[in-house]
């Protein structure tokens, strides 16, 4: 897994979504699901992960808490006319158009859509080697603060650094970074839009050890009413999850017992604790 995953909150449409989008994408699969096995959500998306053009991302089905804006999108870098013209009709096929696909100053094709199912897409006839780049604009009481927020996360993130910032003023137009050798985008949005950063998607970040867990979360972690089973929510919004590789190895356990009390643990914890979740396992 990528260290950083792109992780999507719907609203018990997450099985219908990654098809969606698998079928979209030229290149793109479904890589595992795993439902609820009891209660109200029984048969659907407990945790699904798919591939888009070499991008993997999470999701799950979470209910109707949430619920996604253009405060993060995905920038697609299509190379050919034909590409990008396909992909916007499917994208745009039961969604809202945010900018219209046509030529700006700024690219030759350029469209922004809201899909069926609400996760925003900006498409450009502009390729890169990595097709698909998340993109972070930060609006409202976060206009402004693009670049502090580049900042901060560049210096946590090993392989990390910043390629190029377009300033307009005193403010982010555009900026290109990279965390872990994965590139994001970002930009100042303004004050006057109606939405911002929500839980719908939150970056899921795989580590290793207690340590490396402490350190995101210590640094990340600003709002302590968010902090649930391992979800965090940053200064400026931005939601992350810090998991540690070993909680998949002990959900993935053939013994329920064992994986119902790791799941127990789990429930009770804000920071995720692995010598907690191993002493569940181990009973």
């Amino acid at each position: 897994m990528q260290k950083i995953t792109p992780y999507l909150w719907f609203n018990n449409c997450a099985e219908e979504a990654m098809a969606f989008y698998v079928s979209a994408f030229g290149d793109a699969r479904i890589l595992s699901v795993t439902r609820y096995e009891d209660g109200p959500n029984k048969g659907n998306v407990l945790n699904g992960s798919f591939e888009l053009a070499g991008q993997q991302f999470m999701a799950l089905d979470g209910g109707p808490a949430f619920n996604f804006t253009p405060a993060v999108s995905f920038f697609v870098n299509c190379a050919t006319e034909a590409e990008i013209d396909a992909l916007w009709a499917r994208l745009s096929d039961g969604g809202s158009i945010l900018m219209p696909l046509q030529a700006y100053p700024f690219s030759a094709k350029f469209g922004w859509v809201a899909d069926k199912f609400g996760v925003s897409w900006q498409l450009s006839l502009a390729p890169r080697a990595q097709k698909i780049t998340p993109f972070l604009m930060f609006v409202r009481d976060q206009h402004g603060r693009a670049e502090e927020a580049i900042r901060l996360y560049t210096s946590l993130f090993a392989g990390s650094g910043i390629d190029a910032i377009t300033h307009e003023g005193a403010t982010v137009q555009h900026a290109l970074f990279h965390l872990s050798g994965q590139e994001f985008m970002a930009s100042d949005g303004g004050l006057g839009h109606d939405f911002t950063f929500t839980e719908a998607i939150s970056f899921f970040v795989q580590v290793s050890t207690q340590e490396e867990l402490d350190h995101f979360w210590d640094q990340l972690s600003a709002d302590p009413a968010a902090e649930q089973c391992g979800w965090l929510k940053d200064k400026y919004g931005v939601s992350w999850q810090i998991i540690p590789s070993l909680l998949n190895e002990l959900m993935s356990t053939p013994d329920a017992a064992r994986s119902g009390r790791v799941m127990q643990a789990l429930l009770g914890m804000k920071k995720l604790d692995m010598a907690g979740l191993q002493a569940a396992w181990d009973g």
